[in-house]
């Protein structure tokens, strides 16, 4: 069996070295299964556009918060499925609630976008 493999030119090229390929990775730029779990969760919340647009709304919001009762209107949907997507968001570590009264005001948690956002960034 040859070790050789064809171009596209017609001629042969000699096989990859074993050791250029197929080691695994090391070291902290892996996340562990736990992390990668939480991670997925944090962005399967935001893979939803309801979602996406009740964080746009809440973090445009020049107080920083967004009582509950202003967000069925812009967004065309009933209040239990605001308040559904909201505990959604909530959950995922991604909106911060707050209870006044009879209202529940909400406020994006300081850092949940940027720890997001280093996820993605490559590592050294």
């Amino acid at each position: 069996m040859s070790t050789a493999t064809v171009n596209p030119a017609g001629g042969t090229s000699p096989a990859p070295a074993a050791d250029a390929c197929c080691t695994p990775s090391q070291g902290e730029a892996i996340l562990n299964a736990g992390e990668a779990e939480a991670l997925a969760l944090r962005f399967k919340a935001l893979g939803d556009p309801n979602r996406l647009r009740i964080l746009s709304i809440v973090s445009a919001s020049e107080s920083a918060e967004t009582c509950v009762c202003d967000l069925p209107e812009p967004l065309g949907l009933k209040q239990p499925t605001v308040s559904h997507h909201l505990k959604i968001l909530v959950e995922a570590g991604i909106l911060h609630r707050e209870k006044r009264g009879v209202w529940a005001y909400y406020s994006v948690v300081p850092g949940a976008l940027e720890s997001l956002g280093a996820s993605l960034a490559a590592k050294p």
